[in-house]
């Protein structure tokens, strides 16, 4: 790049491009380009610490990566054009907390309320959000409160991430009081907070409250997503009502709107949870006349279900079928599908086959028969 003499890159470029390597895992490259900036007399500046800084967060390895990005974050203190910003704070929060490490989370804040930076929306959003996440509901509340004593105002993020928290961890109550200050607010409910209500009210496996949320949807004039019917379906799964599941998802092919891979595979999902595999392979033998491809997590379902109820005639049917799409399962995918039920190949050759290639047939059968 820098060898086009018509052409010099700056701070935005190099940032933007540290932050491409980052997002694929490619560290060592953000490094080198970082180094490469430096070289071509091209000064640093904030953006692209902050570039560099998320790069490394992106590495497996998230302790090294954290404190790696620690370290940057006290370089840039020493710098004057690299001073950190709130979107360095915001960064560095929001990773601390993925990391369940309160008490870094917590010097954080305080360095950021020493600074003459102001937190921002995004700065306790991106806490909550992760700490939500991560079940760690007091914490996440903690967060609420020095927010609230920031006088920063909640928008709808705020309130997602709180009744998706609350709905998670089953603590309705809470939940329902969100979704009623939400209602009183200037802000809108959006698609994604009623689907969440939807969805966990039927892991807890309380329809009526999750039909009512549906109900309230509709009245108040939303459209429903195709990510809403998925949580209808799973919902009515999760409370035993397969056939009402079965109608929804009929309504959805019968809408003639674009059939996504999703949609079959939460309902296989349901069939195979609600122990009727057989219902579940009648409607794979549909899925290419209704315009639902099948994808690898189609197949990675059905062989955890097949084999769990040791359906060797339709294990073999299956990967028969994978064999035709051209997706050859791997060691990975059979570990997978076998750790979910407690299993674990008779030896490792059961596997062994699938490393490259197409495995043979003896092979296959070798490791799906396996109880």
């Amino acid at each position: 790049m820098q060898k086009q003499r018509w052409y010099i890159a700056d701070n935005g470029v190099y940032s933007k491009l540290i932050t491409v390597m980052g997002k694929k895992g490619r560290t060592r490259m953000a490094m080198w380009l970082f180094s490469e900036m430096r070289n071509s007399g091209c000064r640093p500046d904030s953006s692209v610490y902050n570039a560099l800084i998320t790069a490394h967060l992106h590495s497996r390895d998230k302790a090294k990566a954290l404190d790696k990005a620690l370290g940057y974050f006290n370089k840039m203190k020493g710098i004057e054009r690299c001073k950190p910003n709130v979107v360095t704070y915001n960064i560095l929060l929001r990773a601390f907390a993925q990391a369940r490490n309160v008490d870094q989370v917590n010097a954080m804040f305080k360095d950021l309320a020493e600074s003459s930076i102001a937190p921002d929306i995004y700065t306790f959003n991106g806490v909550m959000d992760a700490y939500g996440k991560n079940g760690m509901i007091r914490e996440m509340e903690s967060v609420l409160s020095r927010m609230k004593s920031n006088q920063c105002k909640p928008d709808i993020i705020t309130f997602n991430v709180l009744i998706d928290s609350y709905g998670k961890k089953q603590e309705f109550d809470k939940m329902e009081q969100v979704f009623k200050s939400l209602l009183r607010s200037k802000e809108k409910p959006t698609l994604p907070t009623f689907n969440s209500m939807i969805i966990n009210y039927g892991k807890a496996r309380l329809k009526e409250r999750a039909e009512n949320i549906f109900k309230k949807m509709t009245d108040m004039k939303y459209t429903p997503s195709f990510i809403t019917y998925e949580s209808l379906i799973m919902m009515y799964g999760f409370c035993d009502c397969v056939s009402r599941a079965r109608e929804i998802f009929d309504e959805v092919v019968d809408s003639g709107k674009e059939m996504k891979v999703s949609t079959l595979n939460v309902m296989l999902e349901v069939y195979c949870r609600n122990g009727l595999p057989m219902e579940a392979d009648r409607l794979f033998d549909k899925a290419n006349n209704i315009g639902a491809i099948p994808d690898s997590s189609t197949y990675k379902l059905l062989y955890k279900a097949y084999t769990k109820a040791d359906m060797k005639d339709l294990v073999q049917k299956l990967v028969k079928e994978m064999e035709k799409d051209g997706i050859v399962p791997n060691k990975r995918f059979f570990l997978e599908a076998l750790e979910a039920f407690g299993s674990l190949p008779a030896s490792p050759d059961s596997v062994q086959a699938t490393r490259s290639g197409r495995p043979e047939t003896n092979a296959k059968t070798e490791v799906k028969v396996i109880n």
